[in-house]
């Protein structure tokens, strides 16, 4: 697979990444199983995908113990990517960046992880109580004491600033500009994809200019753009997507039109090619630094997505995929 640098320190990934959260959190829980999850992670592996992106609060903590049982076997084949900041309590997500906690969550993420070093350890969410700087010199902290490579923020969503009359990511750019004063940034993991674009407008200029890896989340829309899912057939009541304001039955119905877009080009390039992985690489020829980050439990999803990295779209194409309507949710 091609291989992609991000940050100062050219930090080399394959160019398609796993992530690891819906094999523990967030998605149909009466899915998930363990070892099928251990098998995609190790497929992935097998086919060049070496960013493995998780979190402590996925499960929580349940998702870095399944990582770990392939990285005690396998590190050398992976970059490994997890996160700090949130707290996972019986009915609420709360922040926590205090610099005690964060250097004590990396050395519990390191166990669990059964590893010596984080290859990027991210800012999940900046704590409203502590200034960022406080929270991403602890992090620095931790680079210099040989437990983390490099340094990654999370952005805030971007969907606020339709409401309150900002611009998309107006957020996280603050935040990038006040963390940069401390200690280089080398990642920035965005919600980006075919229906949720905002992040090239001003977020990876940003990036770009300064050799900062864009991770792009969500890069097929929590499963929309694969066109697997049916309109109607519903959510398990634990999954994000029962509660996502494109998943209502009448939204689904309403964006086909961006699957069947997405269709049509991957019919162009043969039988075997799929939406999604139309919707992959349309991602990856948005910029050099762009590492779609795909989500999955299953070895044959993990796969196809590692796919998406060999194929090439046409002008025609990527013309095609951009001019595509956006995803409309229940607020429109």
């Amino acid at each position: 697979m091609e291989r992609r640098t991000i940050g100062a320190g050219a930090l080399a990934v394959g160019a398609v990444g796993l992530g690891c959260m819906p094999m523990s959190w967030g998605y149909s829980t009466s899915r998930q199983r363990g070892e099928e999850s251990v098998r995609a992670v190790h497929r992935a592996l097998d086919l060049g995908s070496t960013l493995l992106d998780t979190a402590d609060m996925y499960g929580p903590f349940t998702n870095e113990l399944l990582l770990g049982r392939v990285l005690k076997e396998r590190r050398a084949d992976a970059f490994v990517s997890t996160k700090v900041g949130l707290l996972v309590g019986e009915q609420h997500i709360v922040a926590n960046g205090r610099p005690g906690y964060v250097k004590r969550a990396c050395d519990a993420s390191l166990r669990r992880l059964q590893t010596d070093v984080i290859d990027l350890y991210q800012l999940h969410r900046a704590d409203p109580e502590v200034p960022v700087e406080e929270t991403w010199g602890a992090m620095a902290d931790l680079v210099r004491a040989g437990k983390v490579r490099a340094l990654g923020l999370c952005a805030v969503g971007a969907r606020g600033g339709r409401r309150s009359g900002s611009r998309p990511h107006d957020a996280t750019l603050r935040q990038l500009q006040r963390v940069q004063q401390v200690f280089p940034v080398s990642a920035v993991e965005a919600e980006l994809s075919v229906w949720s674009p905002e992040a090239l407008d001003a977020l990876l200029p940003w990036c770009e200019a300064r050799g900062v890896g864009l991770l792009a989340a969500m890069p097929l829309g929590n499963g929309f753009l694969t066109g697997t899912l049916t309109p109607g057939e519903g959510f398990e009541p634990d999954d994000v997507r029962a509660r996502h304001p494109r998943f209502t039955a009448e939204m689904m119905a309403a964006n086909q039109p961006i699957v069947a877009g997405l269709r049509r080009v991957a019919r162009r390039h043969g039988e075997e090619v799929t939406p999604g992985q139309v919707a992959l690489a349309w991602l990856l020829a948005q910029g050099r630094h762009v590492v779609p980050v795909p989500g999955t439990k299953r070895e044959r999803w993990a796969a196809e997505n590692a796919g998406a990295a060999a194929l090439r779209l046409t002008a025609r194409d990527l013309t095609e995929v951009a001019e595509l309507p956006g995803g409309r949710g229940s607020w429109d």
